[in-house]
C-alpha cells in the first residue's frame, strides 16, 4: 500500500495545493493554481469536474457547503443548500397515495439544486481576494470531460450495477448512465453531452443562468413534465448564504464547521467530547472506544437539535458550551459500551480541499446524497437531481417535518481547524453517517496524535451504525485492527463486525490540506477512493 500512499499525498508546494477523490478533479484545481488562481476558483473547477467523473457520488442536482480561511484569518460558511419545492408539502405526497416520501424519481426530487449558487458565492468571494480566472476557463475542463467521456470508475461501475433494477425506469436514467440497458464496465468511456452542453452555456452566461435564465427555464420545464414538486419560481428565489460557522475551542486549536442544518454539530460534538477524555495513546482501546462513546452522545444531540435554523428547538451554540460539553463526556463510561439503537442513514457526497499561499484555505462538500440521489437525469440539462429531501418527514409535529420553502437535514459538512502551532487544515470525507466518525479518525491521528497525513489516512477505521442500510447497528471495523484491540472492544460490550475489505470505501473516502506556517502547503486523499492530490 506504500506506493499508493505516495500518489495520494503532496507536500512541499508554495503556490497551492488540491485534493479530491477522484484525480481529474485534483488536476483541474492544480491546473488553476497554476496558472495564478487563488483556492476558491481552483475548487469551483474542482466541482464542476466532480460532477462529471463522479456523477454516483455528486452532481449539479445536488447541494454544496463550503468552510474559508481567508488570508485575515476569518472562518466563513457558505450555504448552499436548497429548499423544499412550494409544492412539497404533506398533502400533496398524501394526494398521491404516498405515507412517506418515496427514496427514488420524481417525487423524491423535492428541493432546489443549491450547489451551483455556492459556485457562484465562492467566484465572488475569489474575486474580492483578486481572482481573475475567468468563468469559461474554470469550467473548461468539466466541458471537455462531458463532452468526450470519462472512464468508468469500479465505484461507478458497481454501484450502478447494484441499483440497476431500482433506477432503470426513473426518469433519464438509463439514457445517462446505462448502456444498451446494463450497467457499464469499469474503464469503458461515457459522455453527458446535456451536462456539457450546460456547462458551456453557463461559462458564457454566468452562474446565475442555472436559476434565473435559460438553464433554469430548462430545468423548471423538465421538473413540471416529470411531476416533480419543484417549480419554476422555487429555482428563482434560490440564492447561496454566506454565515458565521459553529466552533469550538480544543487544547489543538479551533475547530470550525458548518451550522444546521448540516450535521457540523455532531461533528465539533466528537472531537470536543473526545478532547475532554484525556486520551494520551492512538490505536489503543481508549482511542477508539473513546470516540465511539462520543459519537453517540453527539449523534443522539443532533437528532434532538439539528434541523432547518429557522425551526431549531435550542440555539445549537448552547449545545457546544463548555458546561454542556463537560457534561456530556462525564456521561461516558471509559469501560463500557453504551447502548445503540440507531436509524438507518444513507449517503454518498464527496469531499475536496484546496488552499493557497495567500492563506486561502477552501474546505468544500457536494453531494446528491444516496447513490445517483432521485435518480432522475432532466433530459434538456443533463442534472441530476438529488433526493435531499427524503429526510423530511409527514408527521406535521416532527421536528424535521416537510414544508414549502424548508430546508432538509444535511449530512454534509465541510471541517476546518485554525491549530494552536500555526497550520491550517481543511478535511472532510463522504458517508453520511460517517462524516463525523472519519472526521473524528483523522483529526485525532493526524492532529492529535502527530501521525503524518498520508498514514492516518490509510490507517483502518470503523463505522457506528446502519450507515447503507445494513441491517444491524453494529460496529464495524476494517480487519487490520489487531486481533486484541478488537478484544477488547468485543468484552466491553461492542457489537463488532470486521469487515472483508482491507481498505472499504464504506469507511469514507477522506481528505485533507494543511496550509504550514513557513507557508508550504501540504495535501493528502484517502487510498479508499480514485483521487489524489497535487501542487503546484
Amino acid at each position: 500500500m506504500d506506493l499508493q500512499i505516495a500518489d495520494l499525498h503532496t507536500a512541499g508546494h508554495r503556490r497551492g495545493v488540491a485534493a479530491a477523490p477522484h484525480r481529474a478533479a485534483a488536476a483541474a484545481g492544480r491546473a488553476v493554481l497554476a496558472e495564478g488562481g487563488n483556492a476558491l476558483e481552483a475548487m469551483v473547477a474542482m466541482a464542476a469536474m466532480i460532477a462529471v467523473v463522479y456523477p454516483h457520488m455528486n452532481h449539479v442536482g445536488g447541494d454544496g457547503f463550503w468552510l474559508v480561511h481567508e488570508p485575515s484569518g476569518r472562518v466563513r460558511a457558505v450555504m448552499a443548500g436548497g429548499r423544499a419545492g412550494a409544492r412539497a408539502s404533506a398533502a400533496f405526497y398524501r394526494d398521491h397515495g404516498h405515507d412517506t416520501i418515496p427514496a427514488r424519481g420524481p417525487l423524491a426530487a423535492l428541493t432546489v439544486p443549491g450547489a451551483v449558487a455556492g459556485w457562484a458565492t465562492a467566484r465572488e468571494a475569489a474575486a474580492a481576494l483578486g481572482g481573475r480566472m475567468p468563468l469559461d476557463l474554470l469550467l473548461a475542463p468539466a466541458i471537455r470531460a462531458a463532452r468526450e467521456g470519462v472512464a468508468v470508475t469500479t465505484a461507478q461501475a458497481a454501484l450502478t450495477a447494484a441499483y440497476r433494477a431500482e433506477l432503470a425506469a426513473v426518469p433519464g436514467f438509463a439514457e445517462t448512465f446505462l448502456v444498451d440497458g446494463k450497467a457499464p464496465a469499469a474503464g469503458l468511456r461515457l459522455a453527458q453531452p446535456a451536462l456539457a452542453a450546460t456547462f458551456e452555456h453557463l461559462a458564457h452566461a454566468g452562474l446565475d443562468d442555472f436559476y434565473r435564465g435559460d438553464v433554469g427555464r430548462e430545468i423548471a420545464a423538465d421538473l413540471d413534465r416529470i411531476g416533480s414538486p419543484v417549480t419554476r419560481a422555487d429555482l428563482e428565489r434560490h440564492h447561496a448564504e454566506v454565515t458565521t460557522p459553529l466552533s469550538v475551542r480544543l487544547a489543538a486549536g479551533t475547530l470550525h464547521n458548518t451550522p444546521p442544518p448540516t450535521q457540523g454539530l455532531a461533528s465539533l460534538m466528537v472531537l470536543a467530547l473526545f478532547d475532554r477524555l484525556g486520551v494520551t495513546e492512538a490505536e489503543d482501546f481508549d482511542h477508539v472506544h473513546g470516540l465511539v462513546e462520543a459519537t453517540k452522545r453527539a449523534f443522539r444531540v443532533r437528532d434532538r437539535v439539528v434541523t432547518d435554523p429557522d425551526h431549531l428547538p435550542a440555539p445549537p451554540e448552547r449545545v457546544l458550551d463548555p458546561a454542556a460539553l463537560a457534561t456530556e463526556a462525564a456521561a461516558i463510561d471509559r469501560r463500557t459500551a453504551a447502548p445503540w439503537p440507531a436509524a438507518p442513514g444513507k449517503g454518498d457526497t464527496v469531499w475536496m480541499g484546496a488552499a493557497d499561499a495567500s492563506g486561502l484555505v477552501v474546505s468544500y462538500i457536494q453531494s446528491v446524497y444516496w447513490e445517483f440521489g432521485s435518480g432522475c437525469v432532466l433530459p434538456r440539462t443533463g442534472v441530476l437531481m438529488q433526493n435531499r429531501g427524503i429526510g423530511f418527514s409527514l408527521d406535521p409535529k416532527a421536528l424535521r417535518a416537510l414544508a414549502p420553502g424548508r430546508l432538509p437535514f444535511q449530512t454534509l459538512n465541510p471541517a476546518l481547524a485554525v491549530l494552536a502551532d500555526g497550520r491550517v487544515m481543511a478535511y472532510g470525507t463522504m458517508g453520511g453517517d460517517g462524516q463525523p466518525q472519519t472526521q473524528a479518525a483523522l483529526f485525532t491521528r493526524h492532529v492529535v496524535f502527530r501521525q503524518p497525513l498520508a498514514e492516518a489516512l490509510d490507517r483502518p477505521r470503523w463505522l457506528l451504525g446502519r450507515t447503507w442500510g445494513a441491517a444491524r447497528d453494529s460496529l464495524r471495523v476494517e480487519p487490520r485492527f489487531p486481533d486484541r484491540l478488537l478484544d477488547r472492544l468485543r468484552a466491553a460490550g461492542h457489537d463488532v463486525e470486521i469487515l472483508a475489505a482491507p481498505y472499504d470505501s464504506i469507511m469514507g473516502h477522506a481528505g485533507a490540506v494543511v496550509l504550514h506556517p513557513n507557508g508550504t502547503l501540504e495535501g493528502a486523499h484517502d487510498p479508499r477512493a480514485d483521487g489524489g492530490a497535487a501542487g503546484a
